[in-house]
């Protein structure tokens, strides 16, 4: 029997059944993609894919304590459960006990959908978002300008089973859209980005008219030396900077004295205020348009996630209240280690707490006489310092210079030294919490909402070549 035929709750019942180890996990995830790209205005390619990847966690006791293998691949059959059952046995009795066993999670009630078939996304998703975008090409070619791009919808279904007695299952969607305008001549280029679920809030017409305004702004070019400048951050440029904060805020790191969370001396930075102004980081599986997995998915261990925490229910988690630092993120495990308290990941991420202002409003009430510059996005950024968090990367797709309460043209790209941390201590303005993409982690993690945020003096530590 073929692993499309066979039901995903079944290949987890019967990878159970076969099971001989101390105790098991299994993952099944199914993943249905489609896909839109687009050149010179007009559609290139377009394609759906499905598939399966399936996870078979075993754990074994031994005298010494509980040791952990793990095994995943692709394309199952039933015939080769077995064979995958027994490589994940082999692996936990050949590695020594698991630094982050824990016993495996009971109590969590079964999902009610879990035998029912997987989600399946398909072109149809597209079904009103391809005919808008196509307007927006007859748009675009008669204002003299070219759009290039994609949309890309995911739908994964994971079933989660357990020796325990769990029987879990989410569905994810996932939908990112990406659009560039550039000139004809190509010395032009903006960029605009969205997330979206379904692609029923996606408006290409009004991005197509956002870019135009952008390349219109290009049409003066202004060249500025590095320095520190006064920096209106989009919430796309937000979300980059403070996903890499929320990935790098592990607890245990922090008691370790390893991060920019430990403190000096011992001990973690929690209960310091980060910011002056009232800002909220936080994470919510329930969050409207953002919601993500409510119980622990983990494929592997490391760091502050564990494979024994498969099915541990999730909460909301605020990890900065009002500027004050309130968690880090920790398994059962390495909560155990630091005292803190037991607070996985959360696949999305929300800081609100600022003026009820649109970037728009930020850019009209600047009206001092220095530059103040507004940024698209930013990318290719690389960690420089853990211990600071001093990162690094470039400006990209348009950086415009703000005077007197307007953006009055482009400058050269950036290379930009920043620590998010330390950013949020300087920061001056927060606008009105939204929806974004962000550009730089978009493969990686996209559900997120954040406020444009205004800094006074911003690290353009380079002049950068980029475009």
């Amino acid at each position: 029997m073929s692993a499309r035929t066979t039901k995903p709750h079944e290949i987890v019942e019967r990878a159970l059944e076969l099971s001989r180890s101390d105790g098991c996990v299994v993952i099944a995830d199914e993943h249905s993609s489609a896909n839109l790209r687009w050149a010179g205005n007009a559609l290139t390619t377009n394609g759906v894919t499905r598939g399966r990847t399936l996870t078979v966690i075993a754990t074994v006791d031994g005298a010494q304590g509980t040791a952990s293998g793990v095994v995943s691949r692709s394309a199952v059959t039933v015939d080769e459960l077995e064979p995958l059952v027994r490589a994940a046995e082999t692996a936990a009795r050949g590695t020594g006990p698991a630094e982050d066993a824990q016993p495996l999670v009971t109590g969590v009630a079964a999902s009610p959908e879990f035998t029912e078939a997987p989600a399946e996304t398909s072109s149809a998703v597209f079904a009103d978002f391809a005919p808008a975008l196509g307007e927006s090409f007859a748009r675009a070619r008669a204002g003299g300008r070219e759009l290039y791009g994609f949309a890309n919808h995911e739908l994964v279904s994971t079933y989660v089973g357990t020796s325990t007695g769990l029987r879990l299952r989410h569905d994810q969607p996932n939908g990112t859209l990406e659009l560039n305008a550039k000139s004809p001549d190509r010395t032009r280029s903006a960029w605009a980005g969205r997330s979206t679920r379904d692609f029923k809030d996606v408006d290409p017409a009004a991005l197509d008219a956002e870019l135009a305004v952008r390349l219109g702004w290009a049409e003066r070019r202004v060249e500025l030396p590095a320095g520190r400048y006064e920096t209106l951050l989009p919430p796309s440029a937000v979300a980059d900077l403070l996903i890499y904060q929320l990935w790098s805020a592990s607890g245990r790191d922090a008691v370790e004295g390893r991060t920019v969370f430990s403190k000096p001396g011992g001990g973690t930075r929690v209960g310091e205020k980060l910011t002056d102004l009232p800002l909220t980081l936080r994470s919510d599986p329930n969050e409207p348009g953002l919601e993500s997995a409510p119980f622990v998915i983990a494929h592997s261990s490391g760091g502050d996630e564990s494979v024994f925490d498969n099915g541990l229910p999730l909460a909301a988690t605020e990890w900065m209240r009002e500027g004050e630092l309130r968690h880090l993120t920790t398994s059962r495990h390495s909560a155990g280690l630091t005292g803190l308290p037991v607070a996985p990941g959360i696949d999305n991420v929300i800081l609100d707490g600022g003026e009820d202002r649109s970037l728009d409003e930020m850019v009209a009430s600047t009206d001092h006489r220095g530059p103040c510059l507004l940024l698209t996005c930013l990318w290719y950024i690389r960690e420089v310092d853990p211990a600071s968090l001093l990162l690094t990367g470039l400006t990209r797709d348009g950086v415009y210079l703000v005077e007197n309460g307007e953006v009055t043209g482009e400058v050269n790209n950036f290379r930009f030294n920043e620590t998010p941390v330390g950013l949020l201590g300087r920061v001056t303005e927060a606008g009105r919490t939204e929806k974004t993409l962000p550009r730089e982690w978009s493969d990686w993690f996209t559900r997120a909402a954040m406020p444009a945020l205004r800094v006074p003096d911003f690290n353009m530590s380079s002049v950068s070549q980029g475009v």
